[in-house]
């Protein structure tokens, strides 16, 4: 039975951090709902290609090589270009024309490599995501920390929290909760603006928490008030009921690196933490497609509409509810896997 209405969205994801794929470098991958193949050419151009060679089948991702600018199969020699197209058989003086494989348009952009989905191979990037001064800038702000959760949960179950400021209370047991002032979207640009009041020893501070989505994969939230923090939060799908969060945080630097760099410490753990609690919510909620809103309760009807264009093939409404699977169906994975990443692979352009 399915787990949620709603399919695989499109859009651009992260499969993988710039530092976590050098130039020759093969890796398998599997989102989508699909077996993938991402490797990065001796120019470092970086390539997304579904996984399995056309010829019989081997998978690219596991002992697949980079020769030049092609990929070479495992199995039998057979090259592929960036394109998906065969460009060598090495026992026969012809190529196969037919034998392709799908390829993904890809960017390096903010330290991240992007892959655009859609399930019809032939509708391309519908939007751009946006260079980010804070995670290209040379100086003033501190390393970037990396991490990475896999949650059994769709993207639009995570991403919803954004609109829900009152679980703050109830999940993460803060005093103070935040206001959400604006929440309004325009294709497929989507903004939240909210203010923070912070508790300290020395009083009250005033901050805000601003949000930009560009599509279900990509936001980006700056955290201002104590200290400026920057956070690029970014939801893969691995299947129609599974994701990979991943988390790249900066902070402004205070002067001293290691005060910034304790300052962002405690920061990036309180947001594993709220994480970490906010899991078994994800894992084990039902999807209700009408909720018993109270009339305070924040945008959610606002940001399901702004959801639902990125669903190319629809979404059901054979019924109301959407409940999760059986218990012991999945076993939990969320703990994080960790990575810092190094300012000379922040990468810009297209790959």
């Amino acid at each position: 039975m399915s787990r949620y209405p709603f399919p695989v969205p499109f859009g651009w994801f992260q499969v993988a951090w710039d530092h976590e794929l050098a130039p020759g470098q093969v890796l398998p991958r599997y989102y989508f709902a699909r077996h993938l193949v991402l490797w990065r050419d001796e120019s470092g151009a970086v390539h997304l290609q579904d996984a399995f060679c056309p010829h019989l089948g081997a998978h690219l991702g596991h002992g697949g090589s980079v020769r030049g600018t092609e990929i070479e199969c495992p199995f039998h020699g057979w090259t592929f270009d960036g394109e998906g197209r065969n460009t060598c058989i090495p026992y026969s003086e012809r190529t196969n024309a037919k034998a392709r494989i799908r390829s993904y348009p890809t960017i390096v952009r903010n330290g991240l490599i992007m892959a655009w989905y859609h399930p019809d191979e032939t509708v391309g990037p519908q939007w751009e995501i946006p260079e980010l001064a804070e995670f290209n800038a040379a100086e003033g702000f501190s390393e970037p920390v990396c991490r990475r959760y896999t949650v059994h949960a769709a993207w639009q179950e995570l991403a919803e929290n954004g609109a829900d400021s009152a679980h703050f209370r109830y999940v993460h047991n803060t005093e103070v909760v935040p206001e959400i002032e604006e929440y309004r979207a325009e294709g497929p640009h989507a903004v939240m603006r909210s203010s923070q009041k912070f508790p300290t020893p020395r009083g009250v501070v005033e901050g805000r928490i601003d949000v930009d989505n560009w599509g279900p994969g990509f936001a980006f939230t700056r955290f201002s008030g104590i200290v400026d923090t920057f956070l690029m939060g970014c939801n893969t799908p691995i299947d129609e009921d599974t994701c990979e969060l991943h988390f790249t945080f900066t902070v402004r630097s205070l002067g001293d690196d290691g005060t910034t760099s304790s300052v962002g410490e405690a920061f990036v753990n309180e947001v594993h933490k709220q994480v970490i609690e906010d899991g078994p919510i994800w894992e084990n909620k039902a999807h209700l497609v009408r909720p018993a809103l109270a009339d305070t309760d924040g945008p959610f009807m606002k940001f399901r509409k702004w959801a639902a264009q990125f669903y190319a093939e629809g979404v059901r409404d054979d019924r109301l509810v959407w409940e999760p699977p059986p218990p012991g169906t999945f076993e939990s994975t969320m703990v994080p896997t960790e990575a810092t990443a190094s300012r000379k692979h922040r990468g810009k352009g297209n790959a």
